[in-house]
């Protein structure tokens, strides 16, 4: 090896020690194995204060709480349903609200808090039709055909408030003659609601 290859293989060496010492001197352990840190930090607040509550919960009905995707998760938000206390009682009236609620566009202080809906403002709902079990609640879509963050939405904010007639499961259908199906609203759900929403499969139909 000529000297001047020897000048070069040295000042190498010594380029890479320097790095090492470097490292290890700022706390960093080296290591050959990828390192997943996780989603970078998202800047959205997901959250919006009693102070910047749109004025449309100044609005007479009954207050309830929706869910909307904020940084790809599902984080509730308190609105005001437009229906009367005295017929809070029927689920069918105030799933049909909730639904209202979720295809509303974000006011501009949930916009600007990192909030949007995937719900279709084309969405349509009714209550259970004959041979249905009670509780069901009819989309005009098949809810697997829906996008996984709306039905996400609807599957949570149904399941936590008055629209659901017992604990548990929700029990959504579509147009069609297939049975209704019972949705759950997971932690999973909540955390990833792009992914499938829980089903614990078709509930078979009431007895005439």
């Amino acid at each position: 090896m000529t000297p001047k290859g020897r000048i070069r293989r040295t000042a190498a060496a010594l380029a890479v020690l320097i790095s090492v010492v470097a490292l290890a001197g700022c706390g960093i352990r080296t290591t050959r194995i990828p390192v997943d840190a996780g989603p970078a930090p998202s800047r959205a607040a997901c959250e919006v204060s009693g102070d910047d509550i749109t004025p449309r919960a100044q609005l007479q009905g009954i207050p309830v709480r929706v869910y909307l995707v904020c940084a790809s998760q599902l984080a509730s938000v308190d609105r005001t349903a437009e229906v009367p206390e005295a017929r809070a009682g029927d689920h069918v009236l105030v799933a049909q609200a909730l639904l209202e609620e979720l295809q509303r566009a974000p006011s501009a202080q949930e916009q600007a808090a990192g909030f949007t809906t995937y719900v279709r403002e084309s969405l349509s709902l009714s209550g259970a039709r004959a041979g249905d079990p009670a509780g069901t609640l009819r989309l005009s879509s098949q809810p697997e055909d829906l996008p996984g963050p709306g039905l996400a939405q609807l599957v949570c904010t149904f399941a936590e408030s008055r629209a659901a007639t017992t604990d548990g499961p929700v029990l959504l259908g579509g147009p069609g003659e297939y049975p209704p199906r019972r949705y759950q609203c997971s932690t999973a759900t909540k955390e990833r609601p792009e992914e499938t929403v829980p089903t614990l499969g078709p509930v078979p139909s009431a007895s005439p």
